[in-house]
Order: C-alpha cells, then structure tokens, then sequence
C-alpha cells in the first residue's frame, strides 16, 4: 500500500517519533513513546486490513484501549484492544481510527502513513 510521500507529516515523524534515533531499537521506543504520549485511549477503531498474526476481520470495529507492553513493540506497534470480552494485543497498523480526537487521528495517522510507505522500525 504504497502512499505519495507527504512532507509535513515525514517532517513531524522525524522531529518527534525517531528523532536522535540511530538504530531499530531507538526507533521502536521513539515511535512507542510518541504513540503513548499522543493517543487518547480508549478509542474505536475498524480493522482496514487482515494480518496472519491477528484474529481480527476486516472492517471489524473494536474498542483500543492502550500501548502493549514495550517489549512486544520492538519491531511493530502493538494496542491492546477489547474483544468478545477479552483483552488482546493487535498490531496498529491494522487499525483505522474512528476517533474524533485530533491528536489521536495524527498519530495513528502518522504510524498508518510510516506503515503504508515500507518504512522499517
């Protein structure tokens, strides 16, 4: 899914999420804490993709409720999510936020965009 490259938002990635990050594990935490920090949980979401990792369908709405644990965000960003009354870890990129909160589309918009282009942690 590749997308045109957006220069505000590769700008705000790079002075925000990865900024001072030289290799894959300063990038994981970069993006973790920058996600962490800017979303607002809880929040719906609708799964926009099916991933072989995840038991969630397409266009499946779920409630996010927060980070995964950082140690299973080293190389993709992890939310946990409720579901038929459980608790599991999904991977954000394969989300699409309903949220109205500003802050939060931004910066699940800036993972999606990252996710989108190929871009690596």
């Amino acid at each position: 899914m590749a997308r045109a490259k957006d220069e505000t938002r590769e700008q705000r990635i790079s002075m925000e999420a990865v900024v001072d990050a030289y290799d894959s594990s300063e990038r994981a935490m970069g993006w973790y804490y920058y996600l962490d920090g800017k979303i607002k949980f809880p929040f719906k979401a609708r799964c926009r993709l099916a991933r072989p990792i995840s038991v969630l369908r397409v266009k499946e709405a779920i409630e996010v409720i927060g980070m995964a644990p950082e140690e299973e965000c080293d190389s993709e960003m992890f939310v946990w999510v409720e579901r038929a009354g459980e608790r599991i870890a999904v991977p954000l990129g394969q989300l699409q936020p309903l949220s109205k909160d500003q802050e939060t589309q931004e910066a699940v918009g800036d993972w999606l965009y990252w996710v989108d282009r190929g871009y690596e942690i």
